[in-house]
């Protein structure tokens, strides 16, 4: 899309951090990371389809599509507290809001179809998912906003591995030419 968008992923856990949460959506509308589009994450509508699967037992591909229709509640959301922010499921909605100088959240609806790329279980999640749009739409740069404090310097696989992304992230990882950048809690990025 852009040689100058960042896709930027903000953590559904941090729907219990309100505070936080506002200034994140707020700095990305003032544009403190320039054109982005937001991939949110499931949160604990996510939580809800994974407690669902676990009592009734249905399949992964089922619990996956629940699982992006949790990404699209918290989309909502997103544009609800931050009303510049704008709901977009397709490529074309996402690049008319960024020509018009906005920012697009995406709602991943699109995928409930499947997609080659994309297994259909746990093992991806909206942090793959954002490094998979970044590559699919050539974006320089991937932001994972996470509400867990995040070290310096580890590699993907560590960072799967201590279960800050999901089991899939260093594939797609590996796949994304642009730069991975992660943000704890601590960032001032984040300071409304």
């Amino acid at each position: 899309m852009s040689s100058e968008l960042t896709v930027v992923k903000v953590g559904g856990s941090l729907l219990s951090d309100a505070p936080r949460l506002r200034g994140v959506l707020a700095g990305l509308a003032d544009g403190r990371d320039g054109p982005c589009v937001v991939v949110p994450g499931g949160g604990p509508f996510a939580e809800a389809v994974r407690t669902s699967q676990a009592a009734l037992g249905f399949g992964d591909a089922l619990a996956h599509r629940l699982a992006l229709d949790a990404m699209g509640r918290v989309a909502e959301i997103f544009s609800e507290l931050e009303p510049r922010l704008r709901i977009a499921t397709k490529g074309d909605a996402a690049w008319a809001i960024l020509a018009r100088g906005g920012v697009p959240v995406w709602d991943p609806v699109i995928l409930k179809a499947g997609h080659p790329d994309i297994p259909e279980t746990w093992a991806v999640t909206s942090d793959s998912l954002a490094v998979w749009l970044a590559t699919h739409w050539r974006a320089p740069r991937c932001v994972l906003v996470k509400s867990a404090l995040v070290p310096i310097g580890v590699q993907p696989e560590d960072l799967a591995r201590l279960g800050l992304v999901d089991a899939a992230f260093p594939a797609f990882a590996a796949r994304y030419a642009g730069a991975i950048v992660l943000r704890g809690p601590s960032d001032m990025r984040d300071a409304a």
